[in-house]
């Protein structure tokens, strides 16, 4: 997909095509619907009736369009409209008309749809474009659609009515998100917008998201905001040639003894993933338990921050990793404190996070450009509590706050790159720059939350940035090498498994 955009982007990108006469309004409403009768003619070959749910506005012309190029193919089409024909918009207006030379249509308002004895119902009542919460009424009808579904397959034209585009969110106490879970192919237009790829709206839009062109690329006046792009495969990460001190020396730091496995982890995936070495420094009653489990990686004793401060004279350590199994004690704040001081690239992660919940300011003073957070929702939360609970409550208008919204606000803060974990892992640095690294879809890999797998995804980046990879690309990077290795090993994977798919991939991008 490449990009994602917000539905006011979409908006202005039609608008600059019109301008330029590339198009009409007609014409990008038949180029939807003629996009959206070819996916469900891919993604639903034995479907042969459908009842059509149009709305008020142009989402319900697109689904004038679809209900005239079904028939046309030998389909039964019922077509419900929720609104008064004589408001439509012109263009949906005209397609109306051209519906209605050919078939009937009932009001929604009084007579309900009924699913029961159909193969698909069409979702066309709002678009991208909503920004309230849907009337009663609404949800009536879209309760009647689905308490009579049966076996029929939703389709949702743009987005799933009642869900916000720009967050994923159900928009105040909408009941038809709620009502239909998801559908089973939602069909959007140009390119895939952000309620799309996060995680709410992508459960609303089910296991398939189909993009279809409608002829407006071009120069087109974005706004203001950046592009958020979608994660995609790198480049440059496989290793060329020269000795493993040209790619780097990361150093990860564990806890006391029995509370090293996640730093292990985090060390083996920094190893697997390229950096030419790595140390595994911890508590020196630790170190017969690292040595027992570690041939590759080196262990060595760092006793505090006073010894960390040592160990990070030596110049050949080009980044380290740590949080994982260190606790909550002071020593962990000094540990963290010492790390940012010497300058070197960093990943943050777990009990180094959560260590700040009550000083957050003190932490956010001492970071640098070169450090990445990698929190969970929990640790988002206990970092940036303002920010989680704007997250968090309920959206009574569009567009509402969303994970990117939210991201790139904490890591303007911070002063850092912040990765926002999730099956919508949404990565941002202080200049806004921000990408989504979507297990969504044809990406999905819920076997992901294990224990661990985080661990392993802080060693990732770490290895990325000891091989001086910048912030936000060793972020995205790491989380997209993550994601392909989880697909690669499939359902039953653990957080060892991880790090050893990684060759697989490896050939896989080089191939």
């Amino acid at each position: 997909m490449g990009e994602t955009i917000t539905s006011d982007e979409m908006r202005a990108l039609e608008r600059a095509a019109m301008e330029r006469g590339s198009v009409t309004g007609l014409e990008l409403m038949e180029r939807a619907g003629q996009g959206v009768v070819e996916a469900i003619a891919a993604n639903c070959p034995d479907a042969r009736r459908a009842v059509v749910l149009c709305g008020p506005g142009n989402n319900g012309g697109d689904g004038f369009v679809v209900a005239r190029l079904l028939k046309e193919r030998g389909w039964e089409v019922e077509v419900f409209l929720y609104g008064d024909a004589e408001n439509l918009p012109p263009d949906a207006k005209v397609n109306y008309e051209r519906w209605t030379a050919v078939g009937e249509v009932q009001d929604a308002k009084s007579v309900l749809p009924d699913c029961s004895k159909t193969d698909l119902c069409l979702d066309a009542m709002f678009g991208t474009g909503l920004t309230r919460t849907l009337s009663n009424e609404l949800c009536g009808i879209g309760e009647a659609a689905f308490d009579s579904r049966g076996n029929t397959q939703f389709v949702a034209v743009d987005i799933l009515s009642g869900v916000c585009a720009d967050s994923g969110k159900a928009l105040g106490d909408s009941l038809l998100p709620a009502l239909l879970p998801y559908a089973d192919l939602t069909v959007t237009f140009h390119r895939a917008k952000l309620g799309h790829v996060l995680a709410g709206g992508a459960n609303h839009a089910g296991q398939r998201l189909r993009q279809v062109d409608i002829g407006i690329a071009g120069p087109g006046p974005y706004l203001d905001t950046q592009i958020v792009r979608l994660v995609e495969a790198p480049k440059t990460v496989v290793k060329r040639g020269d000795h493993k001190f040209t790619h780097g020396h990361a150093l990860v730091l564990s806890g006391p003894p029995g509370a090293g496995g996640a730093a292990r982890l985090a060390a083996r995936g920094a190893l697997r993933i390229g950096a030419g070495l790595v140390t595994l420094g911890c508590p020196l009653r630790a170190v017969d338990e690292h040595a027992h489990h570690l041939n590759a990686i080196m262990v060595k004793p760092i006793d505090g921050a006073p010894g960390l401060r040592e160990a990070l004279e030596d110049p050949r350590f080009t980044a380290l990793c740590l949080g994982m199994g260190l606790g909550l004690g002071r020593g962990t704040h000094d540990l963290v404190m010492a790390a940012l001081e010497s300058g070197k690239p960093v990943v943050l992660d777990a009990d180094a996070l959560s260590r700040f919940q009550r000083s957050q300011e003190e932490l956010f003073k001492r970071l640098h450009p070169d450090a990445v957070l990698t929190p969970h929702g929990g640790e988002f939360k206990r970092l940036f509590p303002d920010l989680a609970e704007r997250l968090e409550a309920p959206a009574t208008t569009g567009p509402a706050y969303s994970k990117v919204d939210a991201t790139r606000e904490a890591a303007a803060r911070a002063g850092c790159t912040v990765l926002f974990k999730g099956p919508d892992t949404v990565i941002a640095s202080p200049d806004g720059n921000c990408a989504i690294n979507a297990s969504l879809y044809d990406r999905a890999a819920p076997w992901l939350a294990t224990a661990g797998s985080g661990d392993v995804l802080a060693g990732f980046i770490a290895g990325l940035l000891a091989r001086g990879f910048p912030a936000q690309r060793a972020a995205e990077a790491g989380a997209w090498l993550h994601t392909e290795c989880a697909l690669s090993f499939g359902p039953g994977l653990i957080a060892e498994d991880l790090p050893e798919e990684l060759p697989k991939v490896f050939r896989k991008l080089e191939g």
